[in-house]
């Protein structure tokens, strides 16, 4: 609106002139106007234009915490494990295991709002990506951003996960405690069923999502070249397919449960669930609880600039010559 405000009074300025060039002489006609006051009608549009600026804020509304209060919240503490080893990217789910298993992983975030989670990366390693954390945001974030090339080195590291998850966990704590793990279980990991084991030993439970088909696809990758698909030593297309069976033995080992990423919508509530049946703990979180608007002062200053525009008169005072 102001732009639009300050062109039209521009357009205006240079019609007036256009109109008065057109009367006669300048200079006696600057005579005949001779309390006229240009830089007033100025100063007078630059008030105006401020005070519509102080309304249009004021329109906004800007706040300002005033206090921040401490408030305690009962949650459990979670921890998902995200698969990205080259075999996510097969396209036996649409568009590739990757992508599903990255946007399932969003809605368990949210789903799990009030928890404090955590985020682990894995393929022939295991990454913490991000630590017990009650910032949503930053975890979808993550998730949404997660990518086969973070990957040091190729595998299925799901014991790795695992114990990265015990140890990242508060030590005194022994209860209140999970981890969903999203992956397509081509492990060639024999400890895994162990450390799920030792897992629920410490209080850990595991819950599986197995992402793929057992018909299975095969892996892309992207060279230069172009888009290739691994091969193995004899050079022939490799095809990843679900372990299933790997996927039900962690969840059995871990003491939870296991799924499969076609069941859809009810992973989510029934993860959500199981985990609202976990010991909860109270913590402590920061959250502003109280804000003070400002928009009345913004609104006073507008007034204010529109009294004095008005105040201002148009044309200069005229002295009048006595006539002798």
């Amino acid at each position: 609106m102001i732009p639009v405000l300050v062109i039209v009074y521009l357009v205006y300025l240079k019609y007036r002139q256009g109109q008065r060039d057109h009367l006669g002489n300048h200079e006696l006609l600057q005579k005949l106007i001779d309390g006229e006051a240009p830089k007033r009608s100025h100063i007078k549009m630059g008030l105006i234009t401020v005070a519509l600026l102080s309304f249009v804020l004021a329109l906004a509304n800007p706040q300002w915490g005033s206090k921040k209060e401490k408030v305690m919240a009962k949650s459990s503490d979670v921890f998902i494990a995200l698969d990205i080893s080259q075999s996510m990217m097969a396209t036996d789910i649409s568009p590739n295991r990757m992508e599903r298993a990255k946007r399932l992983t969003q809605n368990i975030v949210r789903a799990l709002r009030g928890n404090r989670l955590g985020l682990i990366l894995f393929a022939g390693n295991a990454y913490l990506q991000m630590p017990l954390s009650s910032d949503y945001s930053a975890a979808e974030l993550f998730v949404s951003s997660a990518n086969t090339n973070q990957a040091g080195t190729q595998g299925t590291a799901i014991s790795e996960a695992i114990n990265l998850a015990l140890r990242s966990f508060e030590q005194k704590k022994t209860s209140q405690r999970a981890m969903i793990i999203i992956t397509d279980g081509e492990s060639h990991d024999d400890e895994a069923v162990a450390a799920a084991s030792d897992a629920a030993a410490n209080g850990l439970k595991l819950y599986t999502i197995g992402v793929g088909t057992s018909e299975g696809a095969l892996v892309p990758y992207r060279t230069q070249a172009g888009e290739q698909y691994k091969r193995d030593e004899k050079g022939n297309p490799v095809t990843s397919r679900l372990n299933q069976e790997l996927i039900k033995s962690l969840a059995q080992s871990g003491g939870g449960t296991s799924y499969l990423i076609g069941e859809g919508n009810s992973i989510i509530t029934s993860i959500k669930s199981e985990i609202d049946k976990l010991e909860k703990e109270e913590v402590e979180q920061r959250a502003f609880t109280d804000y003070n608007s400002y928009f009345q002062y913004l609104i006073g200053a507008g007034l204010l600039l529109l009294l004095i525009q008005f105040l201002i008169p148009d044309r200069k005072d005229i002295e009048i010559e006595s006539i002798a």
